[in-house]
C-alpha cells in the first residue's frame, strides 16, 4: 500500500472513529478541549505508526489506547492536588499497567457498554446553549462529524484562522463554565436536546441554502447533518422529535440532485424532474415520519415540517400537491413554534391553496416585523404573489429588492430574472420559500 493509500485509509477511519475516542477520553478526564487533543495525538501516532507495523484488525481500539495513554501522560504533569485528578490519575496508572494487548481488549470490551452513553454526551456538550449557535455548530463538526478545521472553513466560506478560533473559543468556554460531560436528565433534558436538534438542522440548512457564496447549496453540510441526525435517532429511539427532524432532513436531501442544473444555476420546484429525486432517501423520511407520529405526545415542530415535506414528497406533479394540507400543517406549525419564517411560509401555502389574493393579505401583514426588514425571501415571497395577481411592475420591484438583500450569488441572479421576466408575457412561477424554509 502506498503512503497515499495509508493516508486516505486512516483518513476514513478517523472520520468513523474519531467522535468515538474523544468521547471515550473526555468520559475519563471530564476536559472536552484536552479530550480532543489526546486524539489528535492519537491520531498523529497513527500516521507515524501504522505505514510500517500496517493497520491494526482494531483501528478504534488502537486509537482509543492511544489517546487514554496520552491523558494519562497529561495528567502527569499537572497538579495532583485535587482529588479528582487523583482518582482519575489513578485509573489511568492502573490501565497503563496492563500489556499493550490486555489494555486493547480491555478498551474495545467497554465499548459495546458505554459507546452510546459517550457519543451522547459528546453531541450534548458540544450543543451546549452556552455556545454561540455558530460556534455551536463549528465545534460539534469537528468533534462529532470528525471534520478537520479545513473541511468546516470551506463548506462555511469562511477562513480558516476563523473557524480554528471559533472552536478553540468554544472548547475554552466550555471548560471556563464547568459544563458536565453528561446527558441531562428529567426535566433538563427538553431544553437541552431542542439545542441539540437546532444546532444538526443549523448545519443542514446552511448547506440547503447557503446565505453566501456562489454556489446555491453545500452538499457537505447536508451530508453531515444527516449522518448527526441518523446517529442521534439511533442513540434516542423513544424522542420523536429526534426522527422528526431526521424525516426532515431525509426528505428534502431527496431533492438536492434536483435543485440545480449542470451549471449550478437554481431550479425551482414547479420545474424540478422529480425522477430525479433520491426516491431511496423519501423512503428513509417517510419511514422516520411515521416513526415520530406513532410515539406519544403532541406532534412536535420538526415532526409537523416533516409532514410538510411529506406532502411534496408524495405528490407526483406540483398540481397534485396537497395545498390545504400544507396550509392545516402550518397553522398547526405556527400555534406550537410562531416565528416571522413560519408566518411567511404559511403564506405562501394560503397563496397555493387559495389563491394569491389571499396569501398577499397574509405576507403584506408581515411588511413591518423588525426580523423580516433585511430578510430577502419576504420581497420575493411578495413578488410571486403580486405578479400571480398580474400586478407585474410592483412584483418586479420586489424581485429587484429581493436581490439586494441577498448574499448569495446564484440566488441574486434568479431573482434578477425573475424581474426580467415580469416584463415578458410568462413570469417564473412558485418561490423556494416554501421548499427552503419548512
Amino acid at each position: 500500500m502506498t503512503d497515499q493509500e495509508f493516508g486516505t485509509s486512516i483518513a476514513a477511519i478517523w472520520r468513523i472513529e474519531s467522535a468515538r475516542v474523544i468521547a471515550g477520553v473526555a468520559r475519563l478526564n471530564r476536559d472536552l478541549g484536552q479530550a480532543e487533543d489526546c486524539a489528535q495525538d492519537a491520531l498523529v501516532a497513527a500516521l507515524e505508526t501504522w505505514p510500517s507495523t500496517g493497520i491494526p484488525d482494531n483501528p478504534g481500539a488502537w486509537l482509543m489506547a492511544t489517546a487514554k495513554r496520552r491523558a494519562l501522560d497529561r495528567l502527569r504533569h499537572q497538579s495532583m492536588a485535587a482529588p479528582r485528578h487523583v482518582e482519575l490519575a489513578r485509573e489511568l496508572d492502573a490501565r497503563h499497567a496492563l500489556s499493550e494487548q490486555a489494555l486493547t481488549e480491555r478498551i474495545n470490551a467497554s465499548l459495546d457498554g458505554d459507546i452510546d452513553d459517550d457519543i451522547l454526551r459528546l453531541l450534548f456538550t458540544a450543543c451546549h446553549p452556552v455556545l454561540p449557535p455558530d460556534a455551536r455548530a463549528a465545534l460539534t463538526l469537528k468533534v462529532v462529524g470528525g471534520l478537520t478545521t479545513q473541511e468546516i472553513a470551506r463548506a462555511y466560506l469562511k477562513s480558516e484562522p476563523t473557524i480554528a478560533q471559533r472552536i478553540v473559543r468554544a472548547k475554552r468556554t466550555l471548560t471556563e463554565a464547568h459544563v458536565p460531560f453528561e446527558v441531562p436528565r428529567g426535566e433538563e433534558l427538553a431544553p437541552r436536546l431542542t439545542s441539540v436538534l437546532q444546532v444538526i438542522y443549523l448545519i443542514f440548512n446552511e448547506g440547503y441554502a447557503a446565505t453566501a457564496g456562489d454556489d446555491w447549496m453545500r452538499p457537505t453540510l447536508c451530508d453531515e447533518a444527516l449522518r448527526l441526525g441518523r446517529v442521534l435517532a439511533e442513540l434516542m429511539p423513544k424522542e420523536s422529535e429526534v426522527h422528526g427532524l431526521a424525516a426532515l432532513m431525509e426528505i428534502q436531501a431527496s431533492r438536492l440532485p434536483a435543485r440545480v442544473d449542470a451549471n449550478g444555476d437554481p431550479i425551482l420546484l414547479p420545474d424540478q424532474d422529480r425522477s430525479h429525486w433520491d426516491h431511496l432517501l423519501i423512503r428513509r423520511g417517510l419511514a422516520a415520519l411515521a416513526r415520530a407520529e406513532a410515539l406519544p405526545g403532541a406532534f412536535g415542530p420538526y415532526t409537523l415540517q416533516a409532514a410538510i415535506a411529506a406532502c411534496h414528497a408524495r405528490a407526483a406533479t406540483l398540481e397534485d400537491t396537497d395545498w390545504p394540507r400544507i396550509a392545516a400543517l402550518y397553522d398547526a406549525l405556527a400555534q406550537i413554534a410562531p416565528s416571522p419564517v413560519v408566518a411567511l411560509n404559511r403564506a405562501v401555502a394560503v397563496g397555493m391553496a387559495f389563491g394569491p389574493a389571499a396569501g398577499l393579505e397574509l405576507a403584506d401583514a408581515l411588511l413591518k416585523e423588525p426580523a423580516l426588514i433585511h430578510y430577502h425571501l419576504l420581497p420575493s415571497v411578495r413578488g410571486d404573489l403580486l405578479a400571480r395577481l398580474d400586478r407585474m411592475q410592483e412584483a418586479r420591484a420586489e424581485f429587484e429588492r429581493a436581490a439586494t438583500l441577498t448574499r448569495n450569488a446564484r440566488e441574486r441572479a434568479l431573482l434578477l430574472a425573475r424581474a426580467g421576466a415580469c416584463n415578458q408575457t410568462e413570469i417564473l412561477t412558485d418561490n423556494p420559500s416554501i421548499e427552503e424554509q419548512q
